[in-house]
């Protein structure tokens, strides 16, 4: 499994930043790095999530990757076909 450090602003509702680890104990150092770097606000998130691929991790945390109006429509979809 992969980590990926996700920085995430709440307010433009976009990643600022992702980058790929090997190892968690990499993931981790950078993501302390991060939080205490100049620039980082209450209204962003920096977390390590991990996946196999990229494409798992945007399947998985979609929320981090789609606006609102794409989450909301495939809700919908899922709620239709089922």
């Amino acid at each position: 499994m992969k980590h990926y450090l996700v920085v995430f602003d709440r307010i433009r509702g976009e990643v600022l930043r992702e980058e790929e680890f090997l190892d968690r104990a990499s993931a981790l150092r950078a993501r302390f790095q991060t939080e205490r770097a100049d620039g980082v606000s209450a209204d962003m998130e920096v977390v390590i999530l991990g996946a196999e691929s990229p494409e798992a991790l945007r399947r998985t945390h979609a929320r981090y990757f789609q606006t609102a109006g794409q989450l909301a429509r495939a809700g919908l979809d899922g709620l239709a076909s089922a």
